[in-house]
C-alpha cells in the first residue's frame, strides 16, 4: 500500500473516532471523495479491503486502523 492511502485512511480512521467514537464502522468508500477523482488509488484500497483482506462492508475504524499501522 502506498504511504499517501496509509496515511490518508489513518488520518480519516482518527477524525471518525474522535467525532463519533470507538464503535463507529466505515467503508472503504470513506477514504474518498464523491467523486471518482482518482480511480487507481481507489483500486488500490478496494483490493486491500476486498481481495486481500477480505473485510465486510463495514468494519470498525479501530480495527482499520490497527491493520494499516501494522503494514510494513
Amino acid at each position: 500500500m502506498r504511504k499517501s492511502l496509509k496515511q490518508k485512511i489513518i488520518s480519516v480512521c482518527n477524525d471518525k473516532i474522535n467525532s463519533k467514537g470507538t464503535n463507529v464502522g466505515l467503508s472503504f468508500y470513506a477514504f474518498f471523495s464523491n467523486k471518482n477523482d482518482n480511480p487507481e488509488l481507489l483500486m488500490e484500497a478496494a483490493e486491500w479491503w476486498i481481495k486481500t483482506k477480505q473485510l465486510d462492508h463495514f468494519e470498525k475504524a479501530v480495527k482499520i486502523r490497527k491493520m494499516v499501522i501494522e503494514i510494513d
